[in-house]
């Protein structure tokens, strides 16, 4: 059976019990087995195979089907998304729990599945749900498959606890997995710490287990991001490439698992803490989403998620706007005076939104104190905040403030009035990270309180955005007064926190930082409009960051930042037209005190914001591409318009190559079909032309298959430098 968008064929909603169901959305094919009572078997996904009749679909299955024979390690193949030890499966269980050691093997049989057609989801959506029993062990799970309007795959599960007698069933695991092809034989991940995230790393899909777990209450600042499998020397542009993502804040797991039989397999799934999850009879639990994305080049992989983040209707549909945040400006340092004469500067440059760091609440001048005291301290601030709020708006700029609602300080009025409120594992509440320990949001009247105070805050001041901080991990996170894992509570109710807020506050935006990049998913985005990537403002560093980042991520949803010349936190310097151009390739910022800024420097800054005005619609809902360039020393990416009518590039050069001139760059993502103008925009100072390429002077006129395939000769530049190239169809 097959489902695809374009069809006009009308359709009950749902079929019962189909051998093979074909889903079909966004340029990508789901082939599914659904034969024989199993639960749901992914023979296919990747390439749109087309319309695809019954008899064909059959053959498309058996054609693959190996001749496993007579072995206790072989398994009925093709592989279920959650494969049972019961039926053979020796591999990563898919399915782990018990109720006081009986009920462990699980057998889920007698599936019925259901389709929806593209045609009956008002998003495009192709939907496959199978529902099966394990009677004896009085266990129900139901399995949903989508294939969404982006091209994206994501899958979930529902497991419920029918038992009769009532006894409880605690779940350990639920992972579900995508298979890959035996073409995928390299294996690419993320890593990184604090302020250096998303660093690439990639090693043979060998046979055995690559697991990637997040353990700290949420993603993490190594956190993987996505975990990836494709073709030998797969690039941005080129090699087949598949990859799954979980949408989850909290504790997670990702695994790339390759058998002896040659099953390979990428699976996730949420990490859970002992008897953080146990269901009574008639409870239930379901997974978090679990995401697939393919391509031909990492380019299209990311294109999927940036069109679903882009098709969602709470993505931000106002031009995102400059930003001007006071943390590295001014740190703790507050002061009416201060931070207005800092807004005039910031407003007259083109800044449209001011953002108040850490530091405005009571007691707090510097990191020991304070947290969790949502009051404005009377002794920086004698007249509130509303003065400066109103200040800002009059100079035509929202107002935003920081808050990190999930932490407290021992040293605060809240842990010394309520201290059962910090989690508590057994063993005391455990050591300090910068001071701040984790406020349990299980307990409802820490919610409450935190809620409440933070809602009056946002009401009364008019808060447009915030900045919410999380910067402490959740390493000993026992709810009390039992001690039991709280982990998978705090990320619920975190959650519940920011919706919460915004239904109150329509309008209001919220980021999400977590010590920089820390929590970046797809279930915090649900929530959010805006990530922090790093804190790290390192021009050398942010282009690797916000590279990578942006496989999740599209730029207009990344916080990129203007820092200081020397970078607070790697003591480099950069000149101010690097680390400008960097910031421009998504919500741009400024995190820089204007006030000790010569008049010069801030014209030049102001020309840069200029410029990211003027261009903010494309890089903000553009095709965001990379060439894959032969030395690690270069560097060259861009925005591409969706009708391809423009284009806006930049080539760095990152350290000294080994080879020079750096010899021809390309453009990709051009239409192959269009002539384009090319020609180098220098929005700061311009570069010396002695010893360049001569096209860079005038401008070269080539057709779009040319620049695609060929490009232009490169500038000669220093490492730590970057140009601007334009590119406009004639």
């Amino acid at each position: 059976m097959t489902t695809d968008s374009s069809s006009t064929t009308p359709a009950a909603a749902t079929r019962p019990s189909p051998t093979v169901v074909h889903l079909r959305a966004g340029g990508t094919s789901v082939v599914v087995a659904t034969d024989g009572g199993r639960l749901p078997r992914i023979v296919h996904w990747g390439l749109d195979l087309g319309d695809l009749d019954d008899a064909v679909l059959a053959d498309l299955v058996r054609s693959g089907l190996p001749d496993i024979g007579d072995s206790p390690v072989t398994y009925p193949q093709p592989v279920p998304v959650v494969p049972q030890l019961a039926e053979g499966w020796i591999g990563r269980p898919g399915l782990q729990g018990s109720s006081d050691g009986t009920r462990w093997a699980s057998l889920f049989a007698e599936a019925r599945y259901t389709v929806v057609l593209p045609s009956e989801h008002a998003d495009g959506s192709a939907t496959l749900r199978a529902e099966a029993v394990d009677a004896a062990y009085g266990l129900t799970l139901a399995i949903d498959i989508e294939v969404l309007a982006s091209g994206l795959v994501r899958q979930r599960a529902t497991l419920a606890n029918a038992e009769a007698d009532g006894a409880e069933y605690r779940l350990d695991g639920l992972e579900l997995a995508f298979p890959v092809p035996s073409a995928a034989t390299e294996v690419l991940d993320l890593t990184g710490r604090w302020a250096l995230e998303r660093v690439p790393q990639r090693r043979p899909f060998h046979v055995g287990e690559w697991v990637r777990s997040s353990r700290g209450g949420k993603p993490g600042l190594e956190h993987t991001l996505l975990l990836a499998a494709g073709e030998a020397g797969f690039g941005f542009r080129s090699g087949l490439v598949w990859a799954v993502h979980l949408a989850w804040s909290g504790n997670q797991v990702l695994a790339a698992e390759r058998m002896p039989t040659g099953d390979r397999r990428l699976a996730a799934g949420e990490l859970l803490l002992p008897a953080e999850v146990v269901l009574a009879a008639g409870d239930d639990y379901t997974t978090p989403w679990v995401y697939g994305s393919w391509g031909d080049g990492l380019d299209e992989l990311a294109g999927r998620f940036h069109d679903h983040l882009r098709s969602r209707p709470s993505h931000p549909s106002s031009p995102r706007p400059t930003i001007m945040n006071t943390w590295e400006a001014v740190y703790f340092d507050h002061d009416f005076d201060t931070l207005s004469r800092l807004a005039v500067e910031a407003a007259a440059l083109g800044i449209e939104r001011f953002v108040i760091d850490d530091g405005w609440f009571t007691g707090r001048r510097d990191d020991t104190s304070s947290l969790g005291d949502w009051s404005v301290d009377g002794a920086v601030w004698p007249d509130g905040l509303e003065p400066l709020a109103d200040r800002v708006r009059e100079l035509g700029m929202d107002f935003g403030l920081w808050f990190e609602p999930e932490m407290i300080n021992v040293d605060s009025e809240l842990a010394r009035a309520h201290p059962e409120w910090i989690f508590d594992a057994g063993h005391g509440i455990g050591l300090p990270s910068r001071h701040q320990h984790v406020l349990d949001l299980g307990h409802p009247e820490a919610w409450a309180h935190v809620h409440d105070q933070m809602t009056e805050l946002v009401g009364r001041l008019g808060i447009a955005y915030i900045k919410w901080d999380h910067n402490r991990y959740l390493i000993d996170a026992g709810h009390t007064p039992t001690g039991r894992p709280g982990v998978r509570e705090q990320t619920l109710a975190a959650y519940r926190l920011m919706a919460a807020l915004k239904a109150e506050h329509p309008g209001l935006e919220i980021e999400s930082c977590a010590s920089g990049g820390g929590r970046i998913d797809l279930g915090v985005l649900e929530h959010t409009d805006r990530v922090w990537p790093s804190d790290c403002n390192d021009p050398h560093e942010r282009l690797e960051v916000q590279r990578w980042t942006g496989l999740l991520v599209p730029p207009e949803l990344q916080g990129t930042h203007l820092g200081a010349e020397e970078s607070h936190t790697t003591h480099r310097v950069h000149p101010l037209d690097y680390r400008a151009e960097k910031s421009l390739w998504g919500h741009f910022g400024l995190e820089i005190n204007l006030l000790e800024e010569p008049e010069e420097a801030k014209a030049h800054i102001g020309r840069w914001i200029a410029f990211h005005l003027e261009h903010r619609a494309l890089l903000h809902s553009g095709r965001v591409v990379h060439a894959d360039l032969s030395t690690p020393a270069l560097r060259l990416e861009g925005v591409v318009a969706a009708d391809r009518s423009e284009a806006l590039y930049a080539f760095s050069v990152t350290e000294r190559p080994s080879t020079w001139p750096p010899g021809r760059v390309t453009l990709p993502g051009l239409d192959p079909d269009r002539s384009y103008r090319v020609t180098l925009v220098e929005p700061g100072l311009p570069i010396s032309h002695d010893g360049q390429p001569s096209w860079l002077s005038s401008g070269v006129t080539l057709p779009g298959r040319v620049l695609t395939a060929l490009g232009v000769e490169a500038p000669s530049l220093d490492p730590d430098r970057s140009v601007l190239f334009r590119a406009i169809a004639l």
